[in-house]
């Protein structure tokens, strides 16, 4: 009916208690708006103006102990809070206690015990001591084969983290790897991992470029093709150009001439895909004066 994840949205949108939390989930049928409600009836939603509030700075982190790897991202609202030491130590804790754990889904990261309850008490623990939203976004993790290597890169601080995994044992080329993966933001590790759909909707806006272009009907199948590869260089870590790269030797070259082979990859960015909130400072000033 509901899950962890939702009761620790509860407690970041109403500073109630964890057990209060799931009360009003249980007595809402897990509906968050009548939940809120209840608290709110009830006496027990002390932090309601964090409502809303969208955490789209922060950080990355990631961890690997042997032949386990970890990626891990956390939200805060400013990138004041995001160097504050009481927010790192958080993230630094936090990383530490995932590591440590087998966990692979955030309802269950969520429900790991820290000896002061769990992670999502911890979150709103935080909450409540640094005085903005704090959120624990997400999480990943990577186990290897003592034939096979992480490579990390962490750029800007934090705000981009990349962790991939090569067959073969070379660190340097992984680490190469990663931060190619940091620096030219691949959607895909290789061309078979596109969905379908995905492609042909790449597919159908090219022919439609095609037509405006002028270029006859009957020969838009055959440019299609140089097209599709063109568009795979693009979003695929094997098929870019190696930014290190002197010719035209592509990431799947490199790696492939050092021995090894592109496994999996994971790249973070802090706040994308959260749609951050647009200041309007004019308004804001002009609210203040006539409120």
């Amino acid at each position: 009916m509901f899950s962890a994840s939702d009761v620790k949205d509860l407690r970041e949108r109403t500073g109630a208690g964890m057990m209060d939390c799931k009360k009003a989930l249980q007595e809402s049928e897990g509906n968050m708006d009548k939940a809120i409600e209840w608290l709110r009836k009830n006496g027990m939603a002390k932090a309601a103006k964090k409502e809303g509030r969208i955490a789209a700075e922060g950080t990355t982190k990631m961890l690997v102990d042997g032949n386990q790897a970890i990626i891990l991202e956390v939200n805060s609202e400013t990138d004041f809070v995001a160097k504050n030491e009481k927010f790192t130590e958080f993230v630094d804790q936090l990383a530490n206690i995932l590591m440590k754990s087998d966990v692979k889904d955030m309802d269950s990261a969520l429900a790991l015990p820290t000896g002061e309850g769990t992670i999502a008490d911890m979150v709103a623990a935080t909450v409540a001591q640094i005085g903005e939203k704090i959120s624990f976004r997400r999480f990943a993790r990577l186990t290897k084969t003592d034939n096979q290597v992480f490579g990390t890169y962490s750029h800007m601080g934090g705000k981009i983290a990349s962790l991939v995994l090569l067959n073969g044992n070379n660190e340097e080329v992984a680490k190469e790897v990663a931060m190619h993966a940091a620096a030219m933001n691949p959607a895909y590790v290789k061309a078979s991992q596109v969905p379908t759909e995905v492609l042909e909707r790449e597919k159908d806006v090219m022919r439609e470029q095609l037509l405006k272009e002028g270029k006859p009907a009957d020969r838009i199948e055959n440019i299609l093709v140089g097209k599709v590869s063109k568009y795979y260089s693009e979003v695929c870590l094997e098929d870019q150009i190696f930014i290190k790269a002197e010719n035209k030797e592509t990431v799947k070259d490199y790696v492939t001439a050092n021995g090894c082979e592109i496994v999996e990859m994971i790249r973070y960015e802090v706040g994308e895909g959260i749609e951050k909130k647009q200041e309007n400072f004019a308004e804001e000033v002009m609210n203040q004066i006539h409120g």
